[in-house]
């Protein structure tokens, strides 16, 4: 059967795009839409493509050099994928092909007598305009070209430019192999129109989807897409026009005569003038807005303006929108990040969100890999509604900001009486508990003994019995988690943080007192595992040989090779031990399928090289111990000045029974997370083993395909022993794609990110504003450290992150100041902090963009701000 090469337009649709490319296919699905008016002209497909790239074998051989190159080497990528071009450019078109091209040519619309046609030579790769990636700008597009040999010509450019190096970085960014990419080629008949521009059906800053955004200018696109000039902004909601700025339009893109284009100036006089009006704008999103249902999310759409008629030229989908929870109604709802509390705001995979979602406290939402709470009925009830504000205040600003935003708007939360069950408290209102430290212990114990008992019981558990008892399982987990004694002892802590910080600002006006009031708290899991790690470090120290190896360490079974070294069999054990402790926890590890310590015990190296280099032994007892001196020392000092003040025996008084308090329960904050990933690590292990038999039994290929199947569908595919492969492929993409998703704090059912401010004028200017959440100011080299296996301290550096979990902690000990991108006042890495005397400051939007790795900066703990130092 002979291949066809050249498909018209209205024979292909969306379903095509391994044979017309991503563009191609929106092109026909565009033309199939009733009211849609799309250019006419044909694909040349990604066969014709395959057919060329087989004239040169020694293609082959550069696209595995250029799978090698590292995306950052742009030298080698630019050299390198230049070559590619030119070789393709250089393969003449066989001749039934371009007599297919040039017959398909003579049958569309002919011109006017004496005129040459004019047509548009657009790129289409297979891996353009997908709904996880757009792959806008990164292939070629020629405009006006005139005649059968220069259409062929730019066929051929078009094909070469598969491997520009934009889109070769591109794609080598995003994992994907430049062989399973293929690029088609659609030719249109050029249109000459009055005005063009950008429309999305979705606004692409706030990705509210019932706000339309239209973007403007005079002539061709290609003004706007190059950034040659500014062009009018159109809001459009519920079919109005709700805002505008009208540019001052200086140049345009037309073409000419012969073919190509070329930038004009525009009258002075009419580079004020709306390049639309209200009523083509409108016009125009309601044209959106079918092509959106059409292809069934928000689009990024071409379009030309030609007598009053728009034609439409391209369609993609808006990629970088937040999806939104899906609830199956039509109210208004208002979703807080899980993430931004949990300091971990990396996308998790369908395992990790479904065991997270069985054994939480509330009900929680995905969207794109995170979780979400919805606070919708908290926010409308007046009594809730000023205790979820209160605690998020406290804890982050900028939620308690978009929270007001929200409310703000009068008509999107309706206020109700009473939001019943499930409603936040106000701060305070928890039954009040005594201040005694054998309440914390009894609390650590019982979570021991249930942990011991999970270990022992799930040890028989195997098939569809071992998810029986892992719902029996959750329900303890959260039983333990929901004890009113387990609660009352975490808020204990908390709210006599925040008594002592209210009170000793309002009384001695000093800020953040309890920052070193708390330092080394006692039975603070946490920050006990920074110090443990310390102690790792001494034993270590000693042996060079011991040192040099771990240097050397890339394999994971390292542990075991220690032992034919001098000093080796101690650092074994002291490894061992740590991880025997410790070693269920890991970046990220709310996310049950995140490799833990124990997996992974190569993380850990890193921090012990670093800590054998910048600390003496006996650092652990030494620092605990100046930690507790200096908040005793601090603790009488703020007891005498307060006695000094008119009723001041009272207020010493009330004063001193607060820092007892906060004293006995602050370091328990930390253990119910500590709990909690104990508990995952049993649950994983025995799910594993679970994985480790369907690998057997030619289920599944790998163990850890059962991390993209949620805890139902593992259970399934343990009754039946049989597994969808494509379900497991797509969650895999989707997964890869959410790593693009930056999630919002605040998020509405409209699928606006709402983004709140710090609204403050006390801070210098040119400074990052964040969250004061450990006093001090601390000046050093700033460290952007994104990933913990990779961190290379010196004394005195300033770790810049985006959050930090728990397992960051063996970091802390090692740095003289903090600065993240997420995180609130009662966060972990808050938390650890002030327990090590850190000064800190907390989300500083972009702080890993704006801060450059080995910059001198100030950190403003007491204050909440970060100077970036000349």
């Amino acid at each position: 059967m002979i291949e066809q090469y050249v498909w018209d337009l209205q024979e292909v649709d969306e379903t095509q795009v391994a044979v017309v490319g991503g563009k191609g296919a929106h092109l026909g699905g565009l033309s199939r839409i009733e009211g849609i008016r799309v250019p006419a002209g044909f694909c040349v497909t990604t066969g014709a493509f395959r057919r060329i790239m087989a004239e040169a074998p020694s293609i082959d051989d550069r696209l595995d050099q250029l799978s090698r190159l590292n995306p950052d080497d742009r030298e080698a990528i630019r050299a390198l994928s230049a070559e590619i071009r030119r070789t393709i450019e250089g393969i003449a078109i066989p001749g039934d092909l371009a007599a297919a091209i040039t017959r398909t040519l003579a049958q569309l619309d002919e011109p006017q007598p004496g005129e040459q046609a004019a047509y548009s030579v657009r790129s289409s790769a297979t891996a353009e305009d997908l709904p996880t990636a757009s792959f806008a700008g990164q292939q070629d597009t020629y405009l006006n070209v005139v005649g059968p040999a220069a259409i062929l010509q730019h066929v051929s450019r078009c094909w070469a430019s598969l491997f520009t190096e934009r889109a070769v970085t591109y794609r080598q960014r995003n994992g994907i192999d430049h062989r399973t990419v293929h690029m088609a080629v659609v030719v249109q008949q050029m249109v000459f129109p009055h005005a063009a521009g950008i429309l999305f059906t979705a606004d692409p800053v706030t990705g509210n989807r019932k706000v339309a955004t239209v973007d403007a200018g005079f002539g061709l696109g290609e003004a706007l897409v190059s950034g040659l000039v500014n062009p009018d902004v159109f809001k459009v909601r519920h079919g109005e026009v709700v805002a505008k700025a009208i540019a001052a339009k200086q140049r345009a893109v037309h073409a000419l005569a012969a073919g190509g284009t070329q930038e004009v100036a525009i009258d002075s006089q009419r580079q004020k003038e709306p390049t639309l009006t209200d009523t083509q704008v409108v016009r125009l999103v309601q044209l959106g807005r079918r092509i959106e249902a059409h292809f069934g999310r928000p689009q990024d759409i071409e379009w030309c303006l030609v007598d009053d008629d728009f034609r439409i030229v391209q369609s993609r989908p808006i990629t970088t929108l937040f999806p939104i929870p899906e609830t199956g109604d039509q109210e208004n709802h208002v979703y807080l990040s899980v993430g931004h509390q949990q300091m971990m705001t990396d996308p998790m995979k369908p395992l990790g969100l479904s065991v997270w979602q069985l054994t939480a406290m509330a009900p929680m939402h995905e969207a794109g890999g995170r979780l979400f709470v919805d606070a919708t009925r908290r926010l409308a009830s007046p009594a809730s509604r000023a205790g979820l504000l209160d605690v998020a205040g406290r804890s982050d600003p900028l939620i308690r900001d978009a929270l007001e935003t929200v409310l703000d708007r009068d008509d999107f939360v309706p206020s109700i009486p009473d939001a019943g069950p499930g409603g936040t408290p106000a701060r305070g209102a928890s039954a009040p508990i005594e201040t005694d430290p054998a309440i914390v212990a009894g609390l650590i114990e019982r979570s021991r003994a249930s942990i011991a008992a999970l270990e022992r019981d799930i040890r028989t558990k195997t098939g569809p019995a071992l998810f029986d008892f892992l719902l029996e399982a959750f329900g303890e987990h959260k039983r333990v988690l929901s004890d009113p004694l387990n609660l009352q002892a975490v808020m204990a802590g908390m709210e006599a943080t925040w008594w002592l910080n209210d009170k000793l600002r309002e009384w001695l006006g000093e800020k953040n007192a309890a920052d070193t009031l708390t330092l080394s708290a006692p039975d603070n899991v946490t920050s006990e595992m920074g110090l443990a790690l310390l102690d790792v470090a001494d034993v270590i120290r000693p042996h060079p040989k011991v040192v040099a190896f771990l240097q050397g360490v890339e394999d994971e079974g390292f542990l075991d090779e220690l032992a034919k070294l001098a000093g080796g069999t101690e650092a074994r054990d002291a490894i061992e031990s740590y991880l025997d402790r410790y070693g269920m926890r890991c970046v990220g590890e709310i996310d049950i399928t995140r490799p833990r310590w124990r997996e992974r015990p190569t993380t850990l190296v890193p921090v012990i090289l670093d800590n054998v280099r910048n600390f003496e032994p006996g650092a652990a007892e030494l620092r605990f111990e100046q930690g507790r001196q200096k908040a005793q020392k601090k603790g009488q000092d703020v007891l005498s000045r307060l006695r000094t003040l008119p009723d001041g025996d009272r207020k010493a008084d009330e004063a001193k029974r607060m820092i007892d308090r906060v004293r006995t329960f602050i370091g328990y904050r930390e253990y119910p997370k500590y709990g909690i990933v104990s508990r995952y690590f049993v649950y994983k292990q025995a799910l594993l083993e679970e994985a480790e038999r369907l690998v057997q039994a030619d289920v599944l290929p790998e163990k850890e395909d059962i991390f993209y199947l949620t805890f139902q569908e593992l259970h399934d595919v343990v009754r039946s022993n049989q597994v969808d492969d494509q379900l497991i492929q797509r969650r895999k993409d989707a997964f890869r794609s959410y790593h693009a998703l930056t999630p919002p704090r605040v998020l509405t059912s409209d699928g606006e990110a709402v983004t709140g401010a710090y609204r403050r004028d006390n801070v210098p200017g040119g400074a990052l504003i964040g969250l004061p959440v450990s006093a001090g100011t601390i000046e050093g080299r700033a460290r952007v450290i994104l990933d913990m296996a990779e961190a290379d301290l010196e004394a005195g550096d300033i770790l810049v992150t985006t959050f930090t979990d728990p397992s960051w902690s063996p970091l802390f000990v090692g740095i003289a100041g903090l600065v993240t991108e997420v995180g609130g006042l009662m966060t972990h890495g808050a938390v650890i902090a002030r327990e090590y005397g850190l000064p800190a400051v907390v989300g500083v939007e972009r702080a890993t963009r704006l801060i450059r790795d080995g910059q001198r900066i100030r950190v403003h703990g007491t204050d909440g701000y970060v100077e970036i130092l000349p």
